[in-house]
């Protein structure tokens, strides 16, 4: 499997005339090795040379890991005392002309002490194949992405249950996140979102000391890190009862939701996605509260390419994963998203998270 994705970098750096490409990110470095690390200062670097042999370049404290879990054993170290650009230069093919860079995840600073060390002609960027090849995924991504969908609606099940009013949103979150990792994941994959009453039309809020009360709608924004992968879902519930217009509004984001979810197939674009889920909201009355795209790309990172709004044109393939997360937000009243994660298959899609959507009452 790692094999076969340097090979695409490699065919891209033949047609694009690229010496040697140098893979920063960490992510990618574990999507091209197996080997996943954060170096934090530190340099971590994968060069791909057009001919000869790869090399992974570690700080020294990670070596034995590297040795382990990645697909490159040439592997070259540096101590903290060292300077890693010169174990760059030697890892680097000899007459480097044309160096290929991740220039959206190289700083200045580094490009700048690199450079005075490593001397290319030119730099040009190499993230377009790594994004077209992560924009598609295989089975095995598919298997790692529903395992971190499972993990984050069990820790949910064991949260909600127990919600009584007078908790905290703050509360909540640290039981959420104790609940992730007691069932196995490494961690939330983002901030966790816990907003009760009229702070759930915040679409980014921030959890506080707002306690739970009677009639709040209390919305979840939660995902999982596991494996090297991602989920990223939300639910909204009702604490007791609700208002007729906070279920007005849960029905029509739900009907939403279901409606764009029906029209994910190959070939439709990823703008009419967006508008069908739109169009529902504003048949309603609440367009102008939905007032955010209707989803993005999923996979190791929580937000990746695609965005899904209305002037994407590009159309669905098999094996992309992206959220549907339509919402309404009244704001001082409540607000409601409900998110899914979904695969596009060849004849449709399949939804990854299973967590049910009708409107259900907790802290009762």
């Amino acid at each position: 499997m790692y094999q076969e994705r340097i090979q695409r970098i490699l065919s891209y750096m033949k047609k694009t005339g690229i010496d040697a490409a140098l893979i920063t990110q960490p992510k990618h470095v574990y999507y091209l090795t197996g080997f996943l690390t954060n170096p934090h200062e530190r340099f971590l670097g994968l060069v791909i040379p057009a001919a000869g042999e790869a090399a992974l370049i570690v700080p020294a404290l990670d070596r034995e890991a590297a040795m382990e879990a990645s697909s490159i054993k040439n592997i070259w170290t540096h101590s903290d005392t060292d300077n890693p650009y010169d174990v760059l230069k030697q890892a680097l093919p000899a007459g480097l002309k044309t160096l290929g860079l991740e220039k959206g995840h190289m700083t200045v600073e580094r490009f700048e002490a690199m450079g005075a060390v490593v001397a290319a002609d030119s730099y040009v960027d190499v993230e377009e194949p790594l994004r077209e090849m992560r924009l598609i995924k295989s089975a095995d991504e598919v298997a790692r992405l529903k395992r971190a969908v499972k993990l984050v609606e069990e820790a949910l099940e064991a949260v909600v249950g127990g919600i009584v009013p007078g908790v905290t949103e703050a509360e909540v979150v640290a039981e959420m996140e104790y609940q992730m990792k007691r069932l196995g994941a490494e961690g939330p994959a983002f901030s966790t979102m816990v907003l009760a009453g009229e702070k759930s039309a915040l679409p980014h809020g921030t959890p506080g000391s707002r306690q739970v009360r009677p009639g709040d709608l209390l919305l979840f924004d939660i995902g999982v890190q596991n494996d090297g992968y991602v989920s990223d879902i939300t639910r909204t519930f009702a604490v007791g009862d609700i208002s007729e217009q906070l279920k007005e509004i849960y029905e029509t984001v739900l009907a939403a939701n279901e409606a764009a979810i029906a029209q994910v197939r190959p070939g439709v674009t990823f703008a009419h996605l967006d508008q069908t889920a739109r169009r529902v909201i504003a048949d309603k009355g609440y367009g102008e509260y939905f007032i955010h795209r209707l989803g993005h790309g999923l996979g190791m990172d929580v937000h990746e390419y695609p965005s899904i709004h209305g002037q994407n044109q590009e159309v669905l393939r098999p094996g992309m994963v992206f959220t549907i997360e339509p919402g309404i937000y009244l704001p001082g009243v409540g607000g409601v998203r409900i998110e899914d994660d979904v695969l596009v298959t060849e004849d449709g899609c399949e939804v990854l998270s299973q967590y049910p959507k009708a409107l259900r009452v907790i802290g009762q």
